[in-house]
C-alpha cells in the first residue's frame, strides 16, 4: 500500500463509525452574530450559531474590537518574534498586569493557546520537580493529559470528582514529595463543576500543588469573571490558575497565574514558550480590553445565565434529554454517532442552525451529543427556532423522551 491509501483506508473507517469531522465554512459579521453566513459549494445561507465557545459574545464587542484597531494602526501586525528575542511588547506586558490582577496573584504569563499553556506550563513543572507525581482527574482535557505525558514524571489518575479516590492516592504517598493535583473547574463535555473547596483541602493536608484549569470558568463565574475558583471564594487557595482568552473573551491565547517565582520557573524554563513567536500585540490589546470589561460589567454574565435557564426549561418541556449540571453548558444526549451527524446535518441545511456534533474520541463511545452552549446575544426568535426544530428532529428520527416525572 502507498501512504495515502493507509491514510484513506483509516479515513474510512472514521467515516464508517460515523466519528469522520467535516468543518461548516462560517463567516462570522461583526455586530451579528450568533448569525454567520454558511458556505456549501456555490451556496449561501445564514445560520445561527448554538455551539460557540465565545460564550458572551465578546469577540464583536465594540471596546475590544476598537483596542485591536487601535494597537494594529499603531504596532502593526506581528510581534516580531519570541518574547525571550524580540516579541515582548507593552501589549503583553499590560495584558499579564490585567491577567495578575483578575486572579489576584503576584504575576502571569502568555501564551499562544489554552492547549500551550497547559502543555508547557504541566509539562515544565512536573519535569522539573524532583520525583515528582502528578494526580489528574480522569476528564482532564487532552492538552493537560498531554503536558503530563511529555515531562515523564510518574502519574495516577484519581476517578472524575472522586474525593475519596483522590484522597486515598495522596495518602499513599510520602508528605514531602512533590506532588501536583491537576484539575478543571467546568468539564467542557458534561458541563459538571469541580469541588474546588474540598481538592484545595486535601492538597494542602497532603502536601500538593494545586493546578486549575479554568478555560471554561473565566470570564464567565464570580464577579469580576475570576472564574468558578473566584465565585467560590478560592482563588488564594489555587497554585496554579490556567486559563483561555479564545473563549468567554471572545479573542485568543492562554496564560498562568500564579506567585511570582513559579511563573519566573515557566517562563525560564518552558520550550513551549520559550522556542514560539509571541502573540501579535492587537490580540493581546483586544484580550485585555475583553477582560478590562467583564471585570466592571456583569451584565453579559447574567444574560447569558437566564438564557441557559430558559433553554433547559424549554428543552425539559419537550422530554428532549440533556445533562443537568450547574455550568453554562447543555449537552443534549442523542447516544450513537450516526444519529448525532444526521441532526447536525439536518439541523443546518433545513433549520440554519448550527450544532456540530460531539462524537468520539471527544466523548466516550455510546455518549454523543449536541453540545449546546447558549449566550446573551441569542434572541427568544433564536431560542423558539431551536427548541422547535429539535422537538420536530426528535419525533422524526423516534429518539427517547424524558418523562416530566424523571426530570
Amino acid at each position: 500500500m502507498t501512504y495515502d491509501e493507509i491514510f484513506d483506508a483509516q479515513l474510512d473507517t472514521l467515516r464508517a463509525e460515523g466519528n469522520y469531522r467535516r468543518f461548516a465554512d462560517l463567516e462570522r459579521r461583526r455586530g451579528q452574530f450568533p448569525r454567520a453566513l454558511n458556505r456549501d459549494g456555490d451556496s449561501e445561507r445564514e445560520v445561527t450559531v448554538w455551539c460557540s465557545n465565545d460564550y458572551l459574545g465578546m469577540g464583536q464587542h465594540p471596546d475590544v474590537v476598537a483596542a485591536m484597531h487601535e494597537t494594529l494602526d499603531l504596532s502593526g501586525a506581528g510581534a516580531g518574534g519570541t518574547r525571550n528575542i524580540s516579541g515582548t511588547t507593552h501589549a503583553h506586558v499590560e495584558l499579564e498586569a490585567e491577567l495578575a490582577d483578575l486572579h489576584g496573584k503576584e504575576a502571569a504569563l502568555l501564551f499562544t493557546s489554552g492547549y500551550v499553556s497547559n502543555w508547557a506550563t504541566l509539562g515544565t513543572l512536573a519535569s522539573r520537580l524532583p520525583d515528582c507525581l502528578v494526580l489528574s482527574d480522569a476528564l482532564n482535557h487532552a492538552s493537560m493529559i498531554e503536558g503530563i505525558r511529555h515531562s515523564r514524571a510518574e502519574r495516577v489518575i484519581w476517578r472524575h470528582n472522586d474525593l475519596a479516590h483522590l484522597e486515598e492516592l495522596l495518602a499513599a504517598q510520602p508528605f514531602e514529595r512533590p506532588k501536583i493535583v491537576a484539575f478543571e473547574s467546568v468539564y467542557s463535555m458534561d458541563g459538571d463543576i469541580a469541588p474546588i473547596e474540598e481538592i484545595c483541602d486535601l492538597a494542602e493536608k497532603y502536601g500538593a500543588l494545586t493546578y486549575l484549569d479554568e478555560v471554561h470558568g473565566v470570564g464567565l463565574y464570580g464577579p469580576r469573571g475570576g472564574g468558578v475558583a473566584e465565585e467560590r471564594g478560592l482563588m488564594h487557595r489555587i497554585d496554579v490558575i490556567e486559563g483561555t482568552l479564545g473563549k468567554a473573551f471572545g479573542v485568543m491565547g492562554g496564560y498562568i497565574a500564579a506567585s511570582a517565582s513559579l511563573v519566573d520557573f515557566v517562563r525560564s524554563y518552558a520550550s513551549g514558550f520559550i522556542f514560539t513567536t509571541a502573540l501579535p500585540p492587537a490580540i493581546a490589546a483586544g484580550a485585555r480590553a475583553s477582560i478590562a470589561h467583564l471585570k466592571r460589567s456583569g451584565a453579559a454574565r447574567a444574560a447569558q445565565r437566564a438564557r441557559v435557564a430558559e433553554v433547559r426549561a424549554r428543552l425539559d418541556a419537550l422530554g428532549i434529554p440533556h445533562i443537568d449540571n450547574e455550568s453554562h453548558i447543555i449537552p443534549v444526549m442523542v447516544g450513537d454517532p450516526m444519529k448525532c451527524r444526521f441532526l447536525s446535518d439536518v439541523l443546518l441545511r433545513e433549520h440554519g442552525i448550527y450544532i456540530q456534533p460531539i462524537n468520539y474520541p471527544t466523548v466516550p463511545k455510546g455518549t454523543e451529543r449536541l453540545r449546546i452552549t447558549p449566550s446573551p446575544v441569542h434572541t427568544d426568535a433564536d431560542v423558539e427556532k431551536l427548541v422547535g426544530a429539535l422537538g420536530d428532529l426528535w419525533a422524526q428520527c423516534e429518539l427517547n423522551r424524558v418523562p416530566l416525572a424523571a426530570q
